[in-house]
């Protein structure tokens, strides 16, 4: 080391160390940091404080509920708990004399995910009902008391709290033919117990809402806290993130725990009070459920017992035909929309599965068809629908084809980089004189874009694909894995799907056909800037794949044969096309057109006379520039 490098670092550390005498803070900022510090420890102390204070608050006053209840209630707090089983063809509802609600459905005929025969909609774990009443002086909180199940069948029970002295709270259960119950709710005695204000009861329903499919991300997807608005549509939380507390300020029909092919929901006769409170929180793989739900509402009450409180419970399928009988299955006539918990996109993605998909799938399914099966024709059938608009798309990608080498011919002059403008210009002129626009291909394709979306919100969506098998895939309604591993990776999971292998594949097929068909009518630079979206289009696939790997191997499924049959079509089309013959009809629609020059119309006229105009206009500008530097010198 040198005696240069030897002074360069001890100016180094010098300067470093004056540096840092400098900034040190003086003794009245250390003070100050000091009692910043104490502060904020003080404050985090207070805080918690607080919070033990209203914890006990909490704890004091669920307390004091109970002794409320004890006092009006006392011989129906202590008991032993037994259970009543309301059943039929299609659904088992379990009813515990602790509390009088139900703790437990099984859907039959439903395989669960581990075989079973029917599936476990929920148990005395996983679901809470209370209903909560404010009296004068005394609180009543359903579950906090003993039943007295009579009249039972298995179609109906009642249940009755006995409060002393001829009062007693009373819920009868009626279980209709399919998965409907009625519910209703009725004091007796017990009118001078409420304040004259007293006109609801208070509902707090919550539900551990279990996993029921294969794939638990991909179910995820499609388990919703829903809701309908009274005189309104139907909306719902937000599946991915929190949303706790959520105020609805709109009085609501029903409210629905809903996961991607069951639900549980809530009816209410009249509505459900505005303002109420809906909770929907996300849940990890590792436990077994896929939300957390909660929802605290309120509905109408009569103190004196002259009028129920009633209420009608679905537990059932998320059928789109089987909910929209519910309607008349209930005794309230209202419009209840609960085929909305099939969720079929939004409006023209609705109208396109509602009016068409809905009807073909149905049909197809009755005929007996194995579910594979039905994918496919259903797509043939769409190809069929489209095939003009694909027709008409292909041949105007033809002619710009077998026009390519006039038109490099016709515009081989505007080699520089500054006559874009005039190449383009004589481009427009030229397909405006041949009767041919470039875009017009554009439009047949977008159009079929929507039926892309459709479907994608159809195929999760229908119950019909669960449990169905097809060649390989064990099971359409969720991924078909040729290997998995223990541990999920970001972005890929734990699995690898063959069908949405087979899709991405083709997908980079059927680009590379596509762009193949495109890089044959492209001019000039159109052909550079196609490299570009060459990668982009190659990217997509495997974009794709890290998106649909989770998703349901009927979706993948359906859109591996959509894109075989869009590339069958495309080849077909391309070997029945005579180019020869084509580049006459065009020849001889050049020579009329050139014989009468007005004769020109279509999009390719109207892009011609603005590129006209934009020309005249930066000619203009261009010699305002002129005459402002003439005037400036």
């Amino acid at each position: 080391m040198d005696k240069n490098t030897i002074i360069g670092f001890v100016l180094i550390a010098a300067i470093l160390i004056g540096f840092s005498w400098w900034n040190r803070p003086t003794e009245e900022e250390l003070k100050a940091q000091q009692e910043q510090v104490e502060k904020m420890e003080a404050e985090k102390k207070k805080a918690a404080e607080a919070k033990k204070v209203e914890e006990a608050k909490k704890t004091a006053a669920i307390a004091q509920a109970k002794l409320d209840t004890t006092a009006l209630f006392h011989s129906a707090l202590s008991g032993t708990a037994s259970d009543v089983v309301l059943k039929n063809d299609k659904v088992a509802i379990t009813l515990s004399t602790k509390g009088g609600t139900v703790t437990k459905v099984v859907v039959k005929d439903f395989k669960d995910r581990n075989g079973n025969a029917d599936v476990t909609l929920f148990d005395e774990k996983d679901q809470k009902l209370d209903f909560k009443l404010e009296g004068k002086e005394d609180n009543i909180a359903t579950q906090d008391l003993y039943f007295t199940p009579s009249e039972v069948t298995d179609s109906t029970v009642t249940m009755t709290a006995d409060g002393g002295n001829g009062r007693s709270i009373e819920m009868s259960y009626l279980l209709g033919k399919d998965y409907m119950m009625h519910f209703a709710l009725k004091v007796t005695g017990m009118g001078g117990l409420f304040s004259t204000k007293t006109n609801k009861v208070n509902i707090a329903w919550s539900e551990n809402c279990k996993q029921q499919e294969k794939g638990h991300s991909f179910e995820n997807r499609y388990a919703t806290l829903t809701y309908k608005e009274k005189g309104s549509g139907t909306d719902y939380l937000n599946e991915t993130s929190e949303k706790i507390d959520e105020k609805i300020e709109d009085p609501l029909d029903w409210v629905a725990f809903k996961n991607q092919f069951f639900s549980a929901v809530m009816i209410a006769k009249t509505e459900f009070a505005a303002n109420t409170s809906l909770t929907s929180i996300p849940q990890d793989k590792t436990t077994g459920y896929l939300k957390k739900y909660n929802a605290d509402l309120e509905t109408t009450f009569d103190p004196t017992g002259k009028e129920a409180t009633e209420l009608e419970f679905y537990y059932g399928p998320n059928d789109f035909q089987l909910l929209k009988k519910v309607e008349k299955e209930s005794r309230f006539g209202k419009e209840l929309d609960m085929e909305r918990l099939v969720y079929l996109g939004w409006p023209l993605f609705r109208y396109i599965n509602r009016w068409f998909t809905l009807y073909v799938f149905d049909w197809l399914t009755k005929a007996g068809l194995n579910m594979g099966i039905v994918l496919i024709i259903i797509t043939l059938i769409l190809k069929l629908i489209t095939y003009p608009l694909v027709k008409k798309s292909y041949m105007s990608s033809a002619k710009m084809r077998v026009l390519k080498p006039k038109l490099e011919e016709a515009t081989k002059q505007y080699d520089k980089p500054e006559d874009a403008m005039q190449k383009q210009q004589a481009m427009m002129q030229l397909y405006s004189q041949y009767g041919v626009s470039p875009l017009s291909g554009c439009l047949p394709m977008l159009i079929q874009m929507p039926i892309w979306i459709a479907m994608f919100n159809f195929v999760p969506n229908a119950i019909q694909l669960r449990g169905e098998s097809f060649l390989w895939i064990k099971d359409l309604s969720t991924y078909d894995p040729i290997i998995e591993w223990g541990k999920s990776y970001w972005a890929i999971g734990d699995h690898l799907s063959l069908t949405c292998i087979l899709f991405c594949v083709s997908n980079v097929l059927y680009s590379m056909m596509t762009m193949r068909q495109q890089k044959d009518q492209m001019v000039g630079q159109q052909a550079e800037q196609m490299k570009m979206m060459q990668w982009m289009m190659y990217l997509m696939p495997v974009m794709f794949f890290f998106i649909f790997n989770d998703y349901s191997a009927g979706l993948n499924f359906y859109y591996f044969v959509s894109l075989f049959f869009s590339a069958a079509i495309m080849f077909t089309l391309r070997k029945t096309t005579n180019d020869a013959k084509l580049l006459a009809i065009l020849e001889a629609r050049y020579k009329e057109n050139k014989n009468n020059p007005k004769k020109q119309s279509g999009l390719a006229a109207r892009l011609e006379a603005m590129q006209k105009q934009q020309q005249e206009m930066q000619r203009k500008r261009e010699e305002l520039e002129r005459k402002k530097k003439g005037l400036q010198s």
